[in-house]
């Protein structure tokens, strides 16, 4: 594997890590402030705030096990080696209302793009979507009862 393509992928495994401990602050730094986006409650979403409000808080706290699944990664780097297009598939557990829990999986095809060939990757352009026939909607975790 190469370095550039090892650093697309941690930039991934660090991004799952965020997902699963539903820690947003933290990943809003690995993303530029006009973040564009797509998914599954809006169309078109443009700029960090947007997504993070219209997106990632409608989806991470409702959903378990979520990876994305870098030992698929597809990315192709720019001739400078300063922007990549990634492609991948993730996986997840969603809940029904009634709290039984379902495979929730997908693919994401996202932009990168890096000041310098050994500066962190930021995403500018993240488009996540679900597997045909997958449920569009997590209700979260059943609620224990003591």
């Amino acid at each position: 594997m190469s370095t550039d393509h090892a650093s697309v992928a941690a930039f991934f495994d660090r991004w799952t890590d965020l997902v699963r401990a539903v820690d947003f602050a933290t990943a809003r730094a690995m993303f530029d402030e006009k973040l564009v986006g797509f998914g599954t409650y809006a169309d078109i979403v443009v700029g960090l705030d947007t997504v993070i409000d219209g997106q990632w808080r409608k989806v991470w706290p409702k959903i378990a096990d979520f990876r994305f699944r870098t030992e698929a990664l597809h990315a192709d780097l720019s001739s400078d080696r300063l922007m990549a297009v990634a492609v991948l598939p993730w996986s997840s557990t969603g809940f029904r209302e009634d709290g039984s829990a379902f495979e929730r999986n997908g693919r994401a095809t996202v932009t990168l793009r890096r000041d310098a060939v050994d500066g962190p990757w930021r995403g500018v352009h993240t488009h996540l979507s679900l597997n045909r026939g997958t449920p569009d909607v997590s209700w979260g975790r059943p609620t224990m009862v003591a």
